[in-house]
């Protein structure tokens, strides 16, 4: 997807490839609901629907997201603003996402739940803040 050089989207300076590429491209499971929210951020800008819909949990993913129509949105950065482990599988991570649609800039801020299930975190949902 991207080279060895460029940075990963999540913010975390580190490049793509050291970073989550290998959730993102090679199917490894995050170790943390941070790292899945990293990564899910990151698929987001690259428009990997397939990984999205992959680590939503079964009870409330779409059957599709449409990334592929997003062509007019421009992802800016993500700022995690707190990972909270509520037990061994249930955990929030809070963030703000920027991003410009049409040259117009917007920044969504979620409180996003996920879920530990066989070994593997998933989203579950999010209330925007």
């Amino acid at each position: 997807m991207k080279s060895n050089s460029n940075l990963c989207p999540c913010g975390s300076t580190k490049p793509y490839i050291a970073c989550c590429a290998r959730y993102v491209d090679n199917n490894e499971a995050a170790p943390t609901a941070e790292a899945l929210m990293r990564s899910r951020y990151t698929a987001y800008t690259l428009l990997c629907e397939d990984y999205m819909l992959a680590t939503w949990h079964p009870s409330t993913r779409p059957s599709a997201l449409g990334l592929a129509e997003e062509t007019h949105t421009k992802w800016l950065g993500l700022e995690v603003k707190r990972h909270e482990q509520q037990d061994a599988e249930h955990a929030i991570v809070e963030f703000v996402a920027r991003y410009k649609v049409n040259g117009r800039a917007h920044r969504l801020h979620e409180v996003s739940r996920f879920v530990r299930e066989e070994g593997g975190w998933l989203y579950v949902d999010g209330e925007v803040a």
